[in-house]
């Protein structure tokens, strides 16, 4: 018989103050608290700043963390979509999944934004979240998108936050109204309309 592994006491401590600092963060900004100072981070983990900046060099290398815990539960909260269910339930599934992790994800990309620019760690995580997506296209549209790198681009521009962003933010649109604004820009992208077809 195997014996597991031992975990060292301290190691296994250290993990969970790393976790619950992260996750006060994550509280934080999903709370309305954008720009949370190192401070207000410490007392709703109850860890002292010390066991706070033992942790983490600066607080963009928390925010790192932050975003790579985001990108994890993104992960964790997409369902594949059955690639052999016909067009219009595709389209409809995957916009319906998109509006949900979009809003999932919405207070960690509009603290993000406020420092992606300086940021080569939050860089990073927005390029794998675009990425995400176009893996996830390809997989779902596979037949309509085929080689085609322009209709790929296109989908993947409506179907990410700074999109989003803009009809739920800037045009003040309710989620549905949203999620029919992407299906329908995603069903024209990937219908061909009669006069195309007909050239062909």
């Amino acid at each position: 018989m195997t014996t597991p592994p031992r975990v060292d006491g301290r190691t296994a401590r250290s993990e969970r103050t790393r976790n619950a600092i992260v996750d006060a963060h994550l509280q934080l900004i999903g709370e309305g608290d954008l720009r949370p100072t190192a401070d207000r981070v410490a007392k709703l983990a109850g860890v002292s700043l010390r066991a706070l900046w033992s942790h983490f060099a600066d607080m963009e290398a928390l925010m790192t963390a932050s975003g790579q815990r985001v990108l994890e539960q993104r992960d964790a909260s997409y369902r594949p979509i059955p690639a052999d269910l016909p067009l219009p339930e595709r389209i409809d599934a995957f916009c319906r999944q998109r509006a949900r992790l979009l809003e999932e994800i919405g207070p960690a990309a509009r603290a993000s934004a406020l420092k992606e620019p300086f940021s080569a760690g939050l860089q990073r995580y927005r390029k794998l979240h675009v990425s995400r997506v176009r893996d996830e296209l390809t997989t779902t549209f596979a037949a309509e998108i085929a080689d085609d790198e322009q209709l790929l681009n296109a989908l993947t521009a409506v179907s990410q936050w700074p999109t989003w962003s803009t009809w739920r933010e800037a045009m003040d649109l309710p989620i549905e109204d949203a999620e029919a604004a992407m299906a329908r820009t995603v069903s024209a992208l990937l219908t061909p309309s009669r006069s195309a077809a007909e050239s062909r």
